[in-house]
């Protein structure tokens, strides 16, 4: 077991699950610039872990995450986004245009670097997931919401449109007649209805337990073919189907025969718990 922490985000880690808190639970964790920055080190501090597994991202307190902090928001109405210049470089002023890290701006890369994590995140959705806060959580592979959290994509109540990677992130989701709808009137659903529409993937009356046993299930798997399986995922969110055919090859030719693909075979004939390397 092994645990580290910030101002804005604790994380244990036991038998390669990842356990990540958000933990601003006076502000309902709401997003400000040291939010933003706790996200992105920390998704990019468990990317470079070998024997990492799988990610379950949660919140303390009462909430998920009520999106865009209000000291931020009000700080759009002078026009700079913020109080200080690292926080007018991230939002607000025409500077969002600007990309900071690969394809994102640093906002939307908040919320795209735990899709690109190279195993399954789990977010565990409870109380409340507003605007950039629901991004966050889209960010993740698999949502279990609570069936009374509110949901919205709220951004259209600030007289402003979802900028946090939403528009990637709910493609496939949601229907696009469905996502314009919620877009333009920012209404908030029930963790049930925004299951039913695809915002989230289960309801669970405890999502972090759920969260955490999915995560701990994907962790017996092999862990070459569980990053393999992400990657393969990507390539069918964005690919044509050429694309999708040979990564479908790709990745099978790099697992067959390897340590731990025939490891897993042993362990289900000796029908014993297999026994992984660390993913290659």
């Amino acid at each position: 077991m092994s645990a580290s922490s910030n101002e804005r985000i604790i994380v244990t880690i036991e038998g390669g699950v990842a356990d990540v808190r958000l933990n601003r639970p006076d502000k309902m964790n709401a997003l400000d610039q040291a939010m933003f920055d706790a996200l992105i080190e920390t998704g990019e501090q468990l990317a470079r872990m070998q024997d990492l597994r799988a990610v379950v991202l949660s919140g303390e307190g009462r909430a998920f995450c009520a999106g865009l902090d209000m000291g931020r928001m009000a700080g759009m109405l002078s026009g700079d986004g913020g109080s200080s210049e690292s926080e007018s470089e991230s939002i607000g002023g025409g500077r969002l245009g600007k990309r900071t890290n690969g394809i994102s701006n640093r906002p939307q890369y908040a919320c795209m670097v735990w899709r690109e994590l190279p195993v399954p995140v789990f977010a565990a959705v409870h109380g409340v997931a507003f605007g950039g806060g629901l991004q966050v959580a889209l960010g993740a592979d698999v949502r279990y919401v609570a069936p009374d959290t509110k949901v919205s994509v709220m951004e259209m109540k600030w007289g402003l449109v979802p900028d946090m990677a939403g528009m990637v992130l709910t493609r496939g989701l949601v229907r696009p007649d469905v996502l314009r709808e919620l877009v333009y009137s920012a209404r908030v659903l029930s963790g049930t209805e925004a299951c039913e529409l695809g915002l989230a993937t289960y309801v669970a009356d405890d999502p972090r337990a759920a969260a955490l046993e999915a995560a701990r299930q994907v962790a017996q798997k092999n862990p070459d073919a569980v990053r393999a399986a992400k990657r393969l995922m990507a390539v069918v969110e964005r690919g044509d189907n050429a694309a999708i055919l040979q990564a479908e090859s790709d990745e099978q030719d790099r697992l067959v025969g390897s340590p731990n693909q025939r490891e897993a075979v042993l362990a289900n004939m000796e029908k014993r718990a297999p026994r992984f390397n660390p993913a290659r």
